[in-house]
């Protein structure tokens, strides 16, 4: 349990201390200047982890000049281990600050009478290629190297041409001529001319040198048809023109004749692999005629392993736009029916092949069809689609390989989105699930478990029907303790609180502990705890997590578990409540707030310094404080029974000239409850902010999490648009803002739910507003306290993101300058700009950009003034601020960006740089961190010896101790 708990409380213990960064580059310092060299090549391979765990410019550029200088005297093995380090931290060259210092001493060693050393540094220049594009004895001893007489600097300085070329549009087109002399003269080796030929893929810098090594190309593949040729020729045209653009469809037409014209396999082989490259980077580029040419092709060859490659080009193809344009009529064609289609005659074909991989692929163009074509008729493809997804199913699930595998998950996935697109097939598939699930293999029955539950989240209302076959398989698992049983117990528990769309009957409760207690360890306990909270089944969560308490060996884990225990009493409590009953939904709340304040204290013993548990708190503290704010409104609604109705109460308001007093009498009590009501709106309308605060900050958050945050935002907004609209301000109050946005998606129960108590609320609102102006004050206090009612009915959802980070993002940033000691100012004269320089690294987890990537970090520098020193007179505010905002875009995951700073006004000054990401989508996230310095301005000699001469002329003939002590203050 202790092991597996890692997913959320990573490196919680404490580990020995780590050198700092000056010390970690001495200790390897020592190393390279060792006479052993099995101590050097050590310490050279040490450099990666080194640059990976302190990413600055300032030690990355000492410790790469230190590389170079044992680069220029080691010897041969010595400069390969730092040409291995150069390749691995190529993200670090470009923080190099004295590239030319680097390069020199690099670059010494091209001159040696040995020709592997020679050819070595041509791979290092090769390798720095990114920092060096336009060096031109660089390019020089390139172009000297590829005459060599010796075989292996020619292959080094093939490798460094390529880098240059990708790099330098000057190199390309200055070497494209000497590779095509080369690769035409009759003395170049054959073996030479392949590795010289996928230089030519990066001459693309422009039209005419793109255009002239594609006639280039296509003389080779016509003079020289030998099967090693023409494979590495045809590869290196679909290159160039992937990164050219225009010449795509020229390509694919190329291609495709050589897949129907070349008897050869492996030309037919490269043909496709190439071909699948062009469908998953430009599908938009194929014709419906080349499309066509390869269904024919895929209909009349005879070899499997050759089909099975066309088809999954198609498969690609018909999840794209391509498969449209497909499908369209031609203009003035007749229209013809899908089935007419040769795509569609070679998907049923392979439906039922025997080659598992070439049904997988026929089935999921099936499925592509149906998905995008919904305004064709597409019953009879409908139909062939679910039959040979059965067959698949049959077929892999009695199978335990990997292949079987692979394929049983394409056919899974493709049963979800047919279900999801056509729902009127659901119950088909639904049955041939549940049919086979008893029979299946271990492996196959949780993948097709996670199916299940998909679909259920999909489609809740066939969700009842599995819960008696689910359960008669639980109840059937062996007693066996093996990883797969383990994992299928998970997988099934999950489905079946999926599937039980409300609590829990006790008898599924007693199925599921007795089969924990005979066949499970803690960690899968949790496991099932996490998904019970998940999909708002408490009561079951409460009572795992309780007997999971004592069998943790942390106490960081001790009241992790507790802190989840009490979090579902909590929770529990709110399910008692009933409608129209507001006293009981008073002891509810309080109720659930009591278990709510245990289980924050225990949150916040659960985190360390490595793991701050900032979200979970985030979350719970918003909840506890949104439950509070709930019982109050409920509080303030029996008050205002006592106010007298409103016709009455409006005209003492219009008489006393007091707008607030319309709620209720002209009284203290009255006005008082007025405020309240007031006090209430805007302390919903607060938690909706901090809500959308919590979200900004989640950037690594899943989505089901998100939009549970947002779900929660979008309720505050709700009883505080519901408070004004029916007791503050009925006339101004509008209801367009808050309609619901009609048939969107809907991804969970929770989220169903949900959004039925909005739309719920929001017509009833609406109608009384209608109805009734101006509304009772009893109809308007019923009103909002059923709407709170319904709120806290629907169990809360903790999502992945609570229990589980499956991406990590954070973002480390450097100042310079930086004083030695944090509370020590660094000192500023008043008449200069302070040039802060801001420089940051991006740093990733396991699975970088799983869920939303970087585009760009916004840097935000403000200053403050905090204690002024000098003459008090008046100082204009813009003087006393500073307020910028710059957005960098990071390269190789490392940012630089400089502001220019005034401090005219003496006296310490507070600067906060704060950080933010952008997203791909143009979303900004407020990830931090935030970093404080503090700046003193001091004034500037000049004016301080004005300033004195003015003030002692003011003041007159002074003693002579006290002059002298003047004019060495001023001197100074």
């Amino acid at each position: 349990m202790a092991a597996s708990g890692k997913s959320f409380l990573a490196d919680a213990g404490y580990g020995e201390q780590e050198l700092d960064a000056n010390s970690a580059l001495m200790e390897l310092d020592k190393g390279l200047r060792s006479g052993k060299l099995g101590e050097q090549c050590e310490a050279v391979v040490r450099f990666p982890r080194l640059f990976q765990k302190y990413p600055f410019p300032i030690l990355i550029n000492s410790a790469f000049l230190k590389l170079a200088d044992v680069f220029r005297v080691g010897n041969n093995f010595l400069r390969l281990c730092v040409l291995k380090v150069t390749q691995q931290s190529e993200k670090h060259l470009e923080k190099i600050l004295n590239v030319d210092e680097f390069v020199k001493r690099v670059f010494s060693v091209i001159h040696s009478n040995d020709p592997v050393a020679r050819a070595i540094t041509l791979r290092m220049l090769g390798s720095m290629a990114s920092i060096i594009p336009e060096r031109k004895n660089a390019h020089h001893s390139i172009r000297q190297s590829l005459d060599s007489h010796d075989n292996v600097e020619v292959e080094a300085a093939i490798f460094a041409a390529a880098n240059f070329s990708a790099q330098s549009k000057d190199f390309a087109v200055g070497i494209c001529n000497k590779i095509s002399e080369m690769i035409q003269g009759l003395a170049t080796p054959v073996d030479l001319k392949l590795k010289l030929i996928p230089i030519l893929q990066h001459m693309h810098h422009d039209a005419s040198l793109a255009s002239s090594s594609r006639q280039l190309l296509q003389q080779l593949v016509t003079s020289y048809p030998s099967t090693k040729m023409v494979i590495v020729t045809l590869h290196t045209f679909t290159l160039l023109a992937a990164s050219s653009l225009v010449d795509i469809p020229k390509q694919i037409q190329l291609l495709l004749q050589y897949l129907k014209n070349d008897p050869r396999k492996a030309v037919k082989r490269l043909a496709i692999q190439d071909l699948r490259l062009l469908a998953n980077k430009t599908p938009h580029t194929w014709s419906r005629e080349n499309i066509q040419a390869l269904c024919e092709s895929a209909l009349n060859t005879p070899y499997d392993s050759l089909k099975m490659g066309m088809l999954s080009v198609l498969s690609t193809l018909s999840g794209t736009i391509a498969i449209k344009q497909y499908f369209s009529s031609a203009p003035g064609a007749a229209a013809t029916t899908a089935r007419s289609f040769d795509l569609v005659k070679l998907a049923q074909e392979c439906c039922y092949h025997n080659n598992r991989g070439i049904a997988a692929h026929g089935v999921r163009i099936l499925t592509n069809i149906s998905a995008s074509c919904q305004d064709k008729d597409l019953l009879p493809l409908e139909q062939d689609a679910v039959f040979g997804l059965e067959a698949l199913l049959v077929l892999c699930s009695q199978d335990d390989s990997p292949g079987a595998q692979a394929t049983l998950k394409i056919t899974l996935t493709c049963m979800v989105k047919l279900v999801k697109c056509r729902p009127h097939l659901s119950q088909s598939v639904v049955e041939s699930l549940l049919a086979q699930l008893h029979s299946a293999q271990d492996n196959a029955r949780i993948l097709m478990c996670h199916c299940l539950a998909a679909i259920a989240m999909q489609l809740p209302v066939l969700a009842d029907g599995m819960l008696g076959d689910l359960m008669d398989l639980y109840k059937l698992i062996g007693q066996s303790a093996t990883d797969k049983k383990q994992e299928l117990l998970v997988s099934l528990a999950t489905v079946i609180f999926v599937s039980s769309q409300k609590a829990l009957s006790t008898e599924i409760k007693t199925v599921i502990k007795q089969q924990l207690e005979n066949a499970s360890n803690g960690w899968t306990a949790y496991r099932i705890a996490r998904q019970a909270s998940r999909m708002g089944n408490h009561d079951m969560a409460r009572e795992l997590y309780q007997s999971l308490l004592t069998q943790v060996a942390s106490e960081h884990f001790y009241f992790w578990l507790n802190s989840l225990k009490e979090f579902s009493q909590a929770e529990q409590c709110l399910t008692g409540l009933q409608e129209e009953s507001s006293s009981s939904a008073l002891s509810c709340i309080a109720e659930a707030l009591k278990s709510y304040h245990k289980g924050i204290a225990s949150l916040t013993a659960a985190s360390t310094p490595l793991n701050p548990l900032s979200f979970q708190c985030g979350f719970v503290k918003l909840r506890i404080d949104l439950l509070q704010a709930f019982s109050q409104l409920i509080c303030t609604c029996n008050s205002l029974k006592t106010s007298p109705p409103p016709a009455i109460a409006t005209t003492i308001a219009m008489t006393s000239g007091n707008d607030l007093q319309r709620c209720g009498r002209i009284s203290n009590q009255a006005l008082t409850l007025s405020l309240q009501m007031k006090h209430s709106m805007e302390e919903f309308r607060n938690l909706a902010t901090r809500y959308g605060d919590l979200y900004q900050s989640s950037f690594d958050a899943d989505s089901a999490t998100l939009r549970n945050v947002e779900l929660q935002q979008q309720s505050c907004l709700l009883i505080s648009h519901a408070i004004e609209a029916l007791i503050l301000d009925p006339e101004s109050a509008s209801f367009q803002e808050y309609s619901s946005n009609g048939t969107a998606h809907v991804e969970s129960e929770y989220e169903r739910r949900m959004m039925s108590v909005f739309n719920h609320v929001l017509e009833e609102v609406e109608s009384l507003n209608r109805k009734y102006a101006p509304v009772s004050y009893l109809a308007s206090n019923t009103c909002l306290c059923n709407a709170v009612i319904a709120l806290l009915k629907v169990p809360l959802s903790f999502q992945r993101y609570f229990f589980q980070k499956l991406q990590s993002t954070s973002i480390k940033l450097a100042l310079s300058p930086s004083p030695r000691n944090p509370a020590e100012p660094i000192a500023v004269q008043n008449n200069q700009q302070l040039a802060l320089k801001v420089e940051g690294v991006v740093q990733h987890g396991s699975k970088p950009g799983l869920f939303r990537k970087i585009q760009s970090v916004c840097l935000n520098v403000s200053s403050v003034l905090q204690s002024k020193s000098g003459q008090d007179y008046k100082i204009p505010l813009d003087s006393m601020t500073n307020e910028m905002e710059q957005r960098v875009e990071p390269h190789n995951d490392y940012f630089s960006t400089q502001f220019l700073l005034n401090f005219v006004i003496l006296g310490t000054h507070n600067i906060t740089v704060e950080s933010s990401v952008i997203d791909s989508n143009g979303i900004v996230w407020k990830t931090g961190p935030k970093t404080t310095i503090f700046v003193k301005s001091l004034e500037d000699p000049y004016s301080q010896q004005v300033r004195l001469q003015q003030q002692q002329q003011q003041q007159g003939p002074a003693p002579a101790q006290q002059q002298q002590q003047r004019t060495a203050y001023s001197r100074f």
